[in-house]
């Protein structure tokens, strides 16, 4: 059993799939603070995930001790839970996403706007074509893949 860094996820990916927004220029950058409320105290390095509050002085080293300070996972369930666990010197039973989280919530957008579109074509009694409503079926199943995936 060990702990394999290098597959902790991109801290970028991560940081804003948690919901932050990251602001400004360079490695270093601001967001809200989850921790104490704060709008524009918390520190991000996207480089290697470091990461401190400068108001309330929550502070990590990387993206792994992020996730056990917001969640209270102990190491070992915070390292399975982001996917960078060996059990018995195999991989854990969670395999690492196809993709990152910011393709992840691209491609969700585009599909939404998809099915926005033709849902307001319906709303307006225009009658969907086959190829329309293939397209929409195709949208509806991207978003169902990358939900199970990231559920998983």
């Amino acid at each position: 059993m060990s702990f394999r860094r290098e597959r902790l996820p991109d801290p970028a990916d991560f940081f804003e799939g948690q919901g932050l927004t990251l602001k400004g220029p360079g490695k270093w950058k601001t967001a809200e603070c989850g921790f104490h409320g704060g709008s524009d105290s918390f520190r991000v390095n996207t480089e290697n995930g470091a990461w401190v509050c400068m108001a309330c002085g929550e502070k990590g080293g990387d993206v792994l001790a992020f996730h056990m300070a917001r969640t209270g996972d102990d190491f070992i369930e915070a390292a399975k839970a982001l996917r960078c666990w060996d059990d018995d010197g195999r991989p854990s039973a969670v395999k690492p996403l196809p993709f990152s989280t910011r393709n992840a919530l691209e491609v969700i957008r585009l599909e939404a706007l998809v099915c926005a579109v033709a849902a307001c074509n319906v709303a307006q009694g225009v009658v969907l074509t086959e190829a329309d409503r293939q397209r929409l079926i195709e949208a509806a199943g991207r978003i169902e893949f990358i939900a199970t995936e990231i559920v998983k």
